[in-house]
Parts: C-alpha cells; sequence; structure tokens
C-alpha cells in the first residue's frame, strides 16, 4: 500500500499549487493496491478488466429498479466451477477498489472543506509517525483518522442500500415479510435519521466517534451500516479503511489540500455514491 501510494504523491509532484482531479487518481492507486496485494500484479494487467467491470457496473445500475420476469432458478449444484472462481474473483477485484475510491473521495473533500480537522488529522500523523511512512504497529493508533473515516462513512457510505432476502416469514416492527422476498435497507435513510443519531446528523461532526460506534449512535450500533453488520458484514472492511489511513496519511504529511473553486457539489449513484463531476482540489505543499 505505501509503495503505491508514494507512486501517486511522486505523479503530483507537477501539480503542487494547481488543480488536480483526483477521482480517477484515487481509482488507479486503489486498483493498484487490490492489484499488488489480491493478485501480485499490478493496475495496468488489470486495467481492461476494470474497463469492463465499470462498463458492466453502468448498465446493472441503469436496469436496478426495472420490472424483471419471474423466473426459476437452474442453478442445483452446490460445486464451485471454474466460471463461478473467476466470477469470485472479479466481484473481489472491483469491491477492491470501488468503494474504496468513493470513500477517499469523500473523505478527502470533508478534510479539504474542513481545514481544522485536517489540521488535527495531520498533526496525529505528524505525532505518530514524523516523516516515515506509517508502520503497522501505528496505523491502529490513528484515533482521529479513524474518527473521520467513520464520520465520513456515515455521511456519503459507499453502498447506498443492501439486498436481502427472507428465508421464512418475519416480523421487524409491524411490518410482516412473507418467506423469499428480497428488501432493500436504504444505508442513507438510517445514517440520516435524526432520531438514531441526533438533530446534528447532516453535519460533519468526526467527534461524535471519539468513544466508539455504540457512542455515536445511542447504541443503536445496527444504524451504521456503511459496511453492513453481522455475519454478512463486508470481508474488506479492515482492508479498505487501512488502504485510506495509509493514504490520506501520506497526502497529509507532504500537503495542505483545499477545495478547488472548479469543483461543483453533486453526487451520483452508479454501483456506488460518487461525486458527480469529479474532484478538484489544490495542492500546497508543507
Amino acid at each position: 500500500m505505501i509503495t503505491t501510494v508514494e507512486g501517486m504523491l511522486e505523479r503530483w509532484r507537477s501539480h503542487e499549487g494547481k488543480d488536480i482531479e483526483v477521482v480517477h487518481e484515487f481509482m488507479v492507486l486503489t486498483s493498484e493496491m487490490i492489484s499488488r496485494t489480491a493478485f501480485g500484479g499490478n493496475y495496468l494487467e488489470g486495467k481492461n478488466t476494470i474497463d469492463m467491470i465499470q462498463k458492466m457496473g453502468s448498465i446493472c445500475s441503469q436496469n436496478e429498479f426495472k420490472v424483471r420476469i419471474p423466473g426459476l432458478s437452474t442453478d442445483e449444484t452446490q460445486k464451485i466451477s471454474l466460471q463461478d472462481l473467476i466470477d469470485e474473483c472479479k466481484t473481489f477485484y472491483f469491491s477492491g477498489y470501488e468503494s474504496t475510491t468513493s470513500l477517499l473521495c469523500w473523505a478527502t473533500l470533508l478534510l479539504a472543506t474542513h481545514l481544522d480537522w485536517q489540521d488535527k488529522a495531520r498533526n496525529e500523523v505528524i505525532d505518530l509517525f514524523g516523516q516515515q511512512s506509517p508502520s503497522p504497529d501505528n496505523i491502529s493508533k490513528l484515533k482521529i483518522m479513524s474518527m473521520i473515516i467513520n464520520e465520513s462513512l456515515t455521511l456519503y457510505a459507499p453502498v447506498y442500500s443492501i439486498i436481502r432476502e427472507t428465508k421464512k416469514e418475519v416480523r421487524i416492527g409491524k411490518a410482516k415479510l412473507p418467506a423469499n422476498m428480497q428488501f432493500y435497507i436504504p444505508i442513507h435513510a438510517l445514517h440520516y435519521d435524526p432520531q438514531l443519531w441526533g438533530e446534528d446528523t447532516h453535519l460533519f461532526k468526526p467527534e461524535r466517534f471519539a468513544e466508539g460506534v455504540a457512542k455515536a449512535t445511542n447504541n443503536n450500533i445496527a444504524s451504521f451500516l456503511a459496511f453492513s453488520l453481522g455475519p454478512r458484514s463486508c470481508v474488506g472492511y479492515n482492508f479498505a479503511t487501512t488502504e485510506v489511513k495509509v493514504a490520506l496519511s501520506m497526502i497529509l504529511q507532504r500537503y495542505r489540500i483545499t477545495l478547488s473553486p472548479a469543483y461543483a457539489h453533486a453526487s451520483v449513484q452508479l454501483l456506488t455514491i460518487r461525486p458527480a463531476h469529479g474532484l478538484q482540489i489544490i495542492l500546497h505543499p508543507i
């Protein structure tokens, strides 16, 4: 991860003091990270796969809520075929960069627009690492950075909904759900619910996570669903947050980041939530 971030920061040297569009930069970064750590390759080797997955994701997003004709499942075997294995690798690869890119973008935006918290995060990084690269022993000690990441996940959760299926009839509150029914859990509806988070839920306040998720959610821990929860929670949660901590730490060691006047705030819903018009920032060397 450190080697990959160093490569990105080297490219950024020619953009110091100028606008730089970072959505693509972060996509290349996270793609390179998952390529190196999980598949022993690099971004260029997987670029064709990434391009095709992104096109497929766009098609899926456009058709997600269209009415489907019911059909019978033909998958009667429990044996994992070679194609199943390839499909799992594609999912693993895609999930390894898509959601992390979204999180990095929104966390960077929030740091660029809340310079007081950017300074707090930088001071913490310098106290722990100095000008050295993050270490495995100290990355877990980034308390302020963790608060900022959790707050970013609350305000701009990369995944906008979770799909579940009932195996038998269940009751949720006053609702009765029949067996074999698919339903959507809208993550942002929960994250912006003032009854769960308080009236300031729409504001950027990382301090709400100072004593952990349970305290932040008034002991309604199930209302924090950025990476799902329980036995079906995202297996890449720790991997993704470690990536973001490493990347942001190394960026803050070198730059003070501010938002470019060219930035237009809007989000777009594809497979994840992204800045609709990109994310333009200005890099100020420290």
